[in-house]
């Protein structure tokens, strides 16, 4: 119980400085870590792959390369000039989505899991495009890809470090966490 508070109280303090998608000045592998949305969404895209991969070992990759895969996609489309809708309601979508997810301990086809992260990528992928610098888009979103997996492989480590010490109760408030931080992303906001 100690340990999911201090869970908790990790997620509320990060909470804190949470920015939309706009106006930051950040090199491409810092970007990610500067918006709660996509700290909350991409560590549970990791946290859902483990909690997956107690069935199939394969999707504690597959389904975070698909993520990395379909937000490659969606830069790729915002520096095409697509126009895609709604992009940060789809964001936050994502963090309830993917909390959800953990917290209800969904455990859903390898093909279906990846589906469900890609199409949630494609606007992480997009919103990051809008942001990179025009004179080095390139190396912007090669040090985002890599920050994404960076966070994508905490979400693992914290899954298992959770399961590990709390158990599968704790797992599933982590995916409750992740929603929660997302409810205090969308009323700072």
């Amino acid at each position: 119980m100690t340990r999911t508070i201090g869970l908790t109280a990790l997620l509320v303090t990060l909470a804190g400085p949470a920015m939309a998608h706009s106006g930051h000045d950040d090199p491409g592998f810092l970007h990610p870590f500067t918006g709660i949305d996509h700290v909350l969404a991409v560590v549970g895209v990791g946290v859902w792959a483990f909690l997956l991969a107690n069935r199939k070992a394969a999707l504690a990759f597959l389904v975070p390369a698909a993520f990395l895969t379909m937000m490659a996609a969606g830069a790729v489309a915002g520096f095409a000039g697509t126009k895609l809708p709604l992009v940060e309601a789809a964001i936050l979508a994502s963090v309830f989505v993917l909390g959800g997810l953990i917290a209800g301990g969904v455990r859903l086809s390898a093909a279906l899991a990846m589906a469900v992260v890609g199409a949630f990528a494609v606007f992480h992928g997009y919103a990051h495009a809008m942001e990179a610098p025009a004179a080095a888009p390139v190396p912007y979103i090669l040090g985002l890809m890599a920050a994404t997996a960076v966070l994508e492989g905490a979400g693992l480590f914290l899954g298992w470090l959770v399961r590990r010490g709390i158990g599968e109760v704790g797992l599933r408030a982590l995916g409750g966490m992740v929603a929660a931080g997302g409810a205090l992303f969308l009323f700072a906001n």
